[in-house]
């Protein structure tokens, strides 16, 4: 892989060319101070943040009668994080959420902050102002890989971090996390297509096998085949109500991209057997989904989405009760809107 690979799939690079076949995005370049303030140890987000609710004042009297009504913290103030504030980049981002209809999705310049939407008050990354921005993206890994490690599966690496940092405010749609899907493509040829959401079983998607792929197939030969500047790729779609194919992301062909329910062995002998049979720029697409609950791969999901001190502590019991009742939900609700 190449830094010319992974930088072609900055969504700032792509998406001018194909927004019309993708989601409404506004974006803001962000500041130096700011990307530094991500990068900074702890959790505190800027002055005036109104990423949380403001907790109430509780009043205990029996404490206050016994002198208590005042608490001592003898600490050094010094220790203290300066809160910083960056009201030019707020007012900026606020103005674009509205012009997306005042509720949207971030990401940076590759990835979005879905490994913290535990933390938000929505369990979500649905933010509607700058301040729950601002949460998701201090508190993800996925931010950090962005601006630290971008580039560390590159044979020609010399750039540690992007040159510029682009916060990408995409429109909010609520979605069926079941009908989005991976594309993988290698010598510009679409050679297999996943499902992309594989930590929950999805009934509803038995059955519409042949329908699925073959909407993904054209919409890759009517869109992405030789128009997206590389061979070798990956692409994220979402299909709507009415079938109509929508393109969420592209991703680099390995490295940190997640093969999901391939891998990426598999799918270079799939190459190399399709150029042996002549058959390489138009191979059999293959397609693949969780097929049972008993395939369903959990640990992506706890693995990214859930802090390692809540399993360490004992909670991984509970943690995997709540998420098949979850998923449960999800699938109910998918049939009862099939």
């Amino acid at each position: 892989m190449k830094e010319s690979d992974v930088l072609r799939c900055q969504i700032q690079e792509w998406y001018p060319k194909f927004r019309t076949r993708s989601i409404k995005t506004k974006f803001v370049q962000l500041p130096e101070e700011f990307v530094s303030y991500l990068l900074e140890d702890g959790l505190f987000l800027p002055e005036d943040s109104d990423a949380m609710p403001r907790r109430t004042q509780v009043r205990v009297p029996q404490l206050e009668a016994e002198g208590y009504s005042e608490w001592e913290v003898e600490e050094d103030e010094s220790d203290a994080p300066v809160v910083p504030t960056f009201p030019e980049l707020a007012a900026e981002v606020e103005r674009a959420i509205e012009s997306l209809g005042g509720v949207v999705l971030p990401k940076l310049n590759w990835s979005a902050p879905k490994d913290t939407a535990w933390i938000a008050t929505t369990g979500s990354m649905k933010c509607e102002n700058f301040g729950e921005v601002s949460l998701l993206l201090k508190a993800s890994d996925n931010v950090v890989h962005d601006l630290c490690n971008a580039f560390d599966s590159c044979d020609d690496k010399s750039m540690e971090r992007p040159s510029q940092v682009v916060l990408a405010l995409r429109k909010w749609y609520d979605v069926r996390p079941e009908m989005e899907f991976r594309g993988f493509v290698r010598g510009n040829a679409l050679l297999g297509v996943c499902q992309r959401e594989v930590t929950g079983f999805y009934e509803t998607l038995l059955g519409r096998e042949d329908e699925i792929s073959d909407l993904v197939l054209d919409f890759f030969l009517d869109n992405l085949k030789d128009e997206f500047n590389g061979g070798d790729y990956t692409f994220d779609v979402y299909i709507t109500k009415e079938n109509k194919v929508k393109l969420v992301d592209f991703n680099t062909w390995g490295g940190s991209t997640l093969p999901l329910l391939f891998s990426w062995e598999e799918l270079e002998e799939k190459f190399a057997e399709s150029e042996a049979q002549g058959s390489a720029s138009n191979p059999h697409v293959e397609f693949r989904i969780v097929t049972s609950e008993g395939l369903v791969q959990l640990g992506l999901r706890v693995g990214t989405g859930v802090p390692i001190d809540f399993v360490n502590q004992g909670a991984w019991e509970d943690i995997i009760k709540r998420e098949s009742e979850r998923e449960a939900r999800e699938a109910y609700m998918g049939r009862a809107g099939a």
